[in-house]
């Protein structure tokens, strides 16, 4: 009877084990910090994957891009249009995600004086925001898009 206890451990450790080898810990370690707002501690842990390639599925690639887009469009907006597209490219799971990456490659193209390119991505981004978290900065990029 005393065997029981120990066989839910295991099967609950191998759980983890498969978990982490299913979703990159330090993907979601670098998820954690973006959500604190915390850009360095972000992409301290992003540089840790050596080779994104080799290291992660083409979803968690798409992710890494996403991460590294959005750290470096306070940087770079050359660089971060770069890895917007490379992560648009690669997918990423959930709508709002490519929502959000379409909304900023909006606003880099906004920014670049690519009008007709920002409209058809806030378009797009707008198709996918099916639960309107991003209605309010599509309907404030119209506004400034207007003044172009």
């Amino acid at each position: 009877e005393g065997y029981i206890g120990n066989g839910i451990f295991l099967v609950l450790l191998s759980l983890i084990f498969v978990f982490l080898y299913f979703r990159n810990e330090i993907i979601l370690l670098a998820f954690l910090r973006m959500r604190k707002q915390d850009m360095p501690g972000t992409e301290k842990w992003l540089e840790k994957i050596k080779n994104p390639a080799a290291a992660l599925t083409p979803k968690q690639q798409g992710y890494y891009n996403y991460l590294y887009g959005i750290i470096f469009s306070q940087k770079n907006l050359t660089q971060a249009e770069k890895y917007f597209r490379k992560a648009l490219k690669l997918g990423l799971n959930m709508d709002y995600d490519v929502a959000m990456a379409k909304l900023s490659l909006a606003g880099i193209a906004m920014q670049k004086r690519r009008k007709r390119e920002a409209t058809t991505l806030l378009q797009e981004a707008k198709k996918l925001d099916k639960n309107n978290m991003l209605t309010e900065q599509i309907k404030m990029m119209q506004q400034q898009m207007k003044k172009i």
